[in-house]
């Protein structure tokens, strides 16, 4: 269950081996971390803001299924302090930043449509999975007890008849399922006391009479910081990604220390301060026609478990997710993919 990329890749590997796969996703569609909100003022990244490709396997996904990805060649600097009257340009880089096209939940939906429209199995979006336990007519098998959306009041409270489950989710979400499940007490323990995750607000802010285009911009001359700033850690203009709109938009994502110090605080009180962090690290200090925030209560990955995935082939239980190797894109499809292949190999 979880249709961000681990998950997504995990079911595509065993859907393709011939395993009839069903995606369960508490959200609205695939995406997870890489995530695009859609707004009038144009659409924000306001997850995963790139990616990189390292693994050869990577790299052959991307190239088979021609994935919906171009190159972000923008322009970089680091804010060195809270002013940002101290800029260092990055050096070039050594490798190519990727952006999924025209949102960075593209190429996630782009691989779960075989799944979503039946070709290669099914999901269920908007529906939560809250225990595991042995299917009521075969025992060696799984069932799963759903909690489904508001409006979904035929969907079924339990579905069984699975050989193997999967957690494709934020460690501390399967750690609480497995508790919730009296599963794994080994894995329970792994997971409180080897991984840890930061979390991450995220501030999404448009200018509509700021289109930008050809000696036409709002704000600095570069299109993308990472920040020493005390509350932020990286700003970014949405029309410099390729496929974007020309509608003058910025993402601006708070340091994991500030995310932890404020996770609780009320929204608007974090929309305030963040506001106040990015005209100090931008310079643009025009009133938004729109802003907003995000809080991810898990964004990035400080402590990893270390290796790929966790497999009880005996139960046919798993976890895979970027948390078990890092906090890259390329970190979670790897994880996804290691999975299944175990699972494959029996």
């Amino acid at each position: 269950m979880g249709a961000g990329i681990a998950g997504i890749t995990a079911a595509r590997t065993l859907a393709q081996a011939g395993w009839h796969v069903t995606v369960f996703e508490k959200s609205r569609g695939a995406g997870g971390r890489m995530a695009t909100r859609r707004t009038d003022w144009g659409d924000f990244d306001h997850g995963a803001q790139f990616f990189t490709v390292r693994d050869t396997r990577f790299e052959l996904a991307l190239r088979a299924t021609q994935a919906p990805i171009a190159a972000w060649d923008a322009t970089w600097v680091r804010v060195l302090d809270a002013t940002a009257s101290r800029l260092a340009v990055a050096p070039a880089p050594t490798e190519t930043r990727w952006v999924a096209t025209p949102g960075m939940n593209a190429l996630v939906k782009h691989w779960a449509q075989p799944l979503a429209d039946g070709t290669l199995g099914q999901c269920h979006w908007v529906t939560r999975v809250v225990r595991l336990e042995p299917d009521a007519i075969a025992p060696t098998r799984w069932q799963l007890r759903l909690e489904g959306a508001p409006d979904a009041a035929d969907a079924p409270a339990v579905m069984g008849g699975f050989d193997a489950v999967l957690l494709a989710i934020p460690h501390p979400q399967a750690r609480e399922l497995l508790a919730a499940s009296a599963l794994a007490p080994t894995w329970q323990q792994r997971l409180d006391e080897e991984v840890a995750v930061a979390p991450c607000w995220t501030l999404m802010a448009a200018w509509p009479h700021a289109v930008a285009g050809p000696g036409q911009r709002l704000g600095p001359h570069w299109d993308a910081a990472r920040s020493d700033h005390h509350r932020l850690a990286w700003v970014a203009r949405e029309p410099s990604k390729p496929g974007r709109g020309p509608v003058e938009r910025w993402v601006a994502q708070a340091s994991p220390a500030w995310s932890a110090e404020h996770l609780e605080d009320d929204p608007e009180r974090v929309l305030a301060k963040l506001l106040k962090g990015f005209a100090e690290v931008t310079g643009i200090r025009a009133t938004p026609a729109h802003a907003t925030v995000h809080r991810w209560r898990y964004a990035q990955t400080q402590r990893p478990l270390g290796e790929p995935y966790l497999w009880d082939a005996q139960r046919g239980l798993g976890l895979c997710g970027d948390w078990c190797l890092g906090h890259r894109v390329e970190h979670a499809f790897m994880s996804g993919l290691e999975l299944a292949l175990a699972m494959l190999e029996g």
